[in-house]
Order: C-alpha cells, then structure tokens, then sequence
C-alpha cells in the first residue's frame, strides 16, 4: 500500500480537487473512494468527501489501488552513467515511461531497473527506488535508488533543494532576456485534467532560466529547477509564450518535428547518500536534438 502525504499550506477548496491537483496519478473520483474507505486522513482523523482543507493540515493517503499492478522486471536496455551500492544515474530515452500507471503498466523505466538491480520500496509496489520523475518524451538523467537509506537522503536533498537539476530546452520565439526566472504556482488545469496550469491555488513553482543560443524565430535555454512540478518547465515556458519546441500537450501545432518536446535534463548532482560526496553528471544531446541545432544553424546563416 503506497502512502501519499500533503501538508497544507495556500491549498484552498474541496479535499478531493486540492488532492487530485496535487497528485496527478489520482483522478477525484478515486480519491472520493479511498475517503469513504477511511484510507484518507486529515490530522490523522476521518473525514468526509465535502471537507474543505484549511492550512497546516496534514493528510494522509492510504493509496490500495498501487497493488493491482504486478510489476515485473524486464530485460531492456539501460544507460546507466552512474552506480554503486546505493544509486543509479540513468540517462532515460525519449519515449520511456519512468514507472507503471494508467495506460502504460510495463515496459517503464521501473521494469528495466527491476531487471538490473534490488531498489528502495519506500515508494510502494509500482515507483521503486523512483526520486523524482522526467516526462515520457523528456530525455535525460535520472537518480534512482537502490536501497531504503538511499531513498531517504536523495529525497531529503531534493526537498532541501540542495542538488542540482539543470536542463536544455529549445523553446519557440525570441526571449530578449539573457537570463531571468519564473515564479508562478502549477496545479491541475480547470479545463483539461491531463495538464497543469498556472492557477492561483496551486503548488509553488519556480524555474530559473539563462540563453544559450538565439535561432530567431527559436531560443536554446538552459533551465535550472528550484522545485519540481509535474511539467513545471513545459508549463511556466508556455505561460511566459515561449513553449518548447515539439510539445504535443503545450505547443503549437506548428512546431519542429522530434521525438516528443526539444527538453533534455542535462545536468544532475547530488550528494553520495552514505559518503556524502557530491556527485555530478552531465548527459549529452540525443541525436535528434543535435541535429535540429545543426538544422537552425544553416537556417540562421542563410536567413
């Protein structure tokens, strides 16, 4: 049974539509269910469906439904840049789903790892040794835990914000801007509950930016994350009207051809859980990305 857990803070309205902005694998109808069950608590007390949150409540989510999915390990191929007893850093494919949900309940990211190596179960039965989350068609390194101690500290410096998560991104339009960031909470979308939004209940979210490369009609960036929202920088890129390139959930329909959004997490350091060395690693360009850069060069020359 997987625990989710939520502390209040600028959170307002029905506990059932703060919890499903907050938890996007969890539809409100599910969670109205897991409340009848007496499998959410509010201040470690029982609750009813209309209860509406107040700041500094802690809520509880004894989520059943994780132990449905029989995750099985299977033998695909991995990048893994970095291991020793207690990680994995691994450079994770555009295409790839980090860990079994809805619609996609193998061949993730999980499945492979379950097949190379033991990993943390603090996360329950279907996110082993998972610290944190890219997109399906984001590229890029990831810290992956193999044992509960590993968990616990990688998950700590996150929270802490002491590691380092830096990211490229090849966004529409010009940004004048040689650098700057964006402050500006993310929750569910009001209209469409398969994208986060800008809404004014939603979690704090803050995303630092610096170009690299002006293309004209197409900036490269690179991003550094402050904290970490369910496509926080595909959505606070397309609130300040620079969405990345190739987004099918964000972008415009005229876009470049890829696989997926032109974002790749290049960058990722963190302390050694049991040494406390700090470790970094830097993962290069997928080809294809490589060769659109290559492609705007030529346009910028002759344009």
């Amino acid at each position: 049974m997987l625990t989710h857990e939520l502390v209040i803070q600028n959170q307002h309205g029905r506990i059932d539509k703060v919890l499903a902005d907050a938890f996007p694998d969890l539809t409100r109808s599910h969670i109205q269910n897991l409340i009848k069950k007496n499998l959410i608590l509010v201040n470690s007390e029982k609750i009813k469906n209309k209860y509406n949150v107040r700041s500094g409540d802690k809520i509880e989510i004894q989520d059943e439904g994780v132990q449905s999915l029989d995750l099985e390990p299977e033998n695909i191929p991995l990048d893994i840049v970095y291991e020793d007893k207690d990680v994995i850093v691994v450079n994770k494919p555009q295409g790839m789903v980090v860990h079994p949900a809805a619609g996609h309940p193998n061949h993730t990211l999980v499945n492979a790892l379950l097949y190379h190596s033991p990993l943390s179960t603090i996360n329950g039965t279907t996110r082993p040794g998972i610290v944190h989350r890219i997109d399906k068609d984001t590229s890029g390194l990831l810290m992956v835990a193999k044992n509960d101690h590993a968990q616990q500290s990688l998950s700590a410096q996150l929270k802490a914000k002491t590691n380092t998560r830096l990211y490229i991104a090849l966004v529409h339009g010009n940004i004048k801007e040689d650098q700057g960031t964006i402050d500006a909470p993310i929750g569910r979308s009001p209209k469409d509950r398969k994208k986060q939004a800008i809404v004014a209940d939603g979690r704090p979210a803050v995303t630092h930016f610096k170009v690299l490369k002006r293309y004209g009609k197409y900036t490269l960036i690179q991003c550094k994350l402050e904290t970490g929202r369910t496509h926080q920088i595909r959505v606070h890129l397309k609130y300040i009207e620079h969405p990345v390139a190739g987004d099918p959930l964000y972008g415009p329909r005229k876009t470049l051809k890829g696989n997926g959004q032109f974002l790749h997490a290049s960058v990722l350091g963190f302390k050694q859980p049991t040494t406390g060395e700090y470790l970094e690693f830097k993962a290069p360009l997928p080809a294809v990305f490589e060769k659109t850069l290559k492609w705007l060069d030529t346009q910028t020359e002759h344009g």
